[in-house]
């Protein structure tokens, strides 16, 4: 995706680039997720992808204390270190979220942190759809006007 938005000379908007907070450590137990959450009836957090999501989360929440900073900023900066034409909109809820999120912006990673990122959780490595075969129906069939 970002190589084709790069041949349009298009930015890419990385939607959700905390997983829906899953990279910032929110989601302890996804059978606790209040009623009518979307995440309860998406495939990466059913009950049998998400264990193995966890120990991928565990990896990057492992990098992330030895650099000092939390699972959410290392995603971030990883995603800023990607390219200025990669512009990450994270959702939140609470003022002390929004400052985490744009201390991430004064994150430089060197290269081999960048290698171990980019090899860390690849969208093979990572245990389910993005979306239930519902959701992403009406993704795919969605009309957008001008």
């Amino acid at each position: 995706l970002i190589d084709a938005c790069r041949e349009t000379g298009t930015a890419m908007v990385a939607f959700s680039p905390l997983g829906r907070g899953f990279l910032a450590g929110a989601i302890n137990d996804p059978a606790r997720l209040e009623e009518g959450d979307m995440r309860r009836n998406m495939p990466r957090f059913s009950t049998e992808n998400y264990p193995h999501n966890v120990a991928l989360f565990e990896r990057l929440a492992t990098l992330a204390q030895a650099l000092s900073v939390t699972p959410g900023q290392l995603a971030l900066a990883w995603l800023q270190a990607k390219g200025s034409d990669i512009i990450p909109i994270p959702g939140t809820r609470t003022p002390a979220h929004m400052r985490e999120n744009l201390a991430a912006q004064t994150l430089r990673l060197d290269d081999i942190t960048l290698t171990q990122l980019d090899a860390m959780m690849t969208p093979d490595q990572v245990a389910g759809a993005r979306y239930g075969e519902a959701q992403q129906a009406d993704i795919d069939t969605e009309e957008f006007t001008a």
